[in-house]
């Protein structure tokens, strides 16, 4: 077990820092504090004899960490919905369980997450949730083994229990739902590939494309940077007409979110395009706020961010009953394609079974 002459050898400090960094009964420059902290989490220091008691008592926090506070009044882009659903969900899951939920907000900084940990274990939290804005990868420090984490919209190299949109299923099954519908020219404006979902998308796309006999045609896959300052629109304007100008040209779009096919929306009335009798646009995240109240409402694919705070809560307090440690890693959460009259039906789908969820399969 690491003792405070470990902590002080490792952040290059003498003991006496170190330990009045521990009491906070003296002064400590910031960068020096911060050395002391991170030596103890690498260390798994645990601060005393009486703090190691403390935690073996149950304090009945639990501690979440997300940005959903301070960024939940931006309108979301490529970053999809706001992490406030992935909150509210665990919120929902909770509620029963008897556990407080401790929230903290990073502020949107990142270098803010050390210490916000920090103050959580000093709460002797049961266990800890982690919230990301968008589906990425992601490096946290280092927790005492006795503290439970589990990564809501991301995941790290560590393989802590994550729980993550299945970006690839959901283009897939979207994708298939338009070939249904008679659509073998299908266009996607994807979201920029260095973005994991940028990149899951296009696989999911490419999938669904192959189980129906379609080639794929580069021209019709772009990735776009729509909501750059000032020049997004025209990036995203530029892609389309590329698209539209191809000898077979696209009889659908498929829009790396709703927000963007929001801005699809203005810039074929722009072209002059009319949709769906033109040409038919599809969204992904079902953004209700944007895809009931587009005219026509919008066909998406629903990313169930709602369901993936459930599943958080739900991996996390198993986790701290002593359970969960087998399941599946990570845990991937899909949702059902919303069907509007954005997208013209080229030919009547026929349903030929349901699936476990009880929506409807067709060919």
């Amino acid at each position: 077990m690491s003792t405070i002459y470990d902590v002080a050898r490792l952040a290059g400090v003498s003991p006496k820092t170190v330990s009045r960094v521990l009491n906070a009964d003296g002064p400590v420059g910031e960068r020096t504090r911060q050395a002391v902290e991170a030596a103890m989490r690498e260390l798994g220091y645990v601060r005393s004899n009486a703090a190691r008691m403390m935690r073996a008592q149950k304090s009945g926090i639990i501690g979440l960490i997300t940005g959903a506070i301070s960024t939940s009044k931006q309108t979301p882009t490529q970053q999809g919905l706001p992490d406030l659903l992935i909150v509210q969900g665990i919120q929902r899951a909770l509620e029963s369980s008897g556990l407080t939920v401790m929230i903290a907000d990073t502020l949107g900084r990142k270098d803010r997450v050390p210490h916000l940990i920090d103050t959580f274990l000093s709460h002797r939290v049961e266990g800890l949730i982690y919230v990301a804005e968008y589906h990425q990868e992601v490096n946290l420090p280092k927790l005492p083994e006795d503290t439970p984490l589990v990564l809501a919209n991301c995941f790290d190299a560590h393989g802590t229990p994550s729980i993550l949109p299945d970006d690839r299923r959901l283009q897939h099954d979207l994708v298939v739902r338009l070939v249904a519908a008679g659509h073998r020219r299908i266009g996607f404006l994807s979201l920029r590939d260095s973005m994991v979902a940028g990149q899951l998308r296009p696989l999911g796309y490419r999938d669904a494309l192959a189980e129906a006999g379609i080639a794929f045609d580069p021209a019709l896959l772009a990735h776009v940077d729509f909501d750059v300052p000032e020049a997004g629109p025209q990036l995203l304007w530029d892609a389309i007409d590329r698209m539209l100008h191809l000898p077979d040209p696209p009889t659908v779009l498929c829009c790396g979110n709703d927000q963007m096919a929001l801005m699809v929306y203005g810039i074929l009335r722009s072209m002059g395009r009319k949709v769906p009798e033109d040409i038919s646009v599809a969204g992904f995240d079902n953004y209700r706020v944007i895809a009931e109240t587009l005219y026509p409402p919008l066909t998406t694919v629903e990313l169930a961010y709602t369901a993936m705070g459930v599943r958080a809560a739900q991996r996390l307090l198993a986790l701290i009953g002593g359970t969960g440690t087998d399941e599946t890693n990570p845990v991937l959460v899909s949702g059902p394609v919303h069907w509007r009259s954005s997208v013209t039906e080229l030919v009547q789908p026929k349903v030929v079974k349901l699936t476990a969820l009880g929506e409807e399969k067709r060919k």
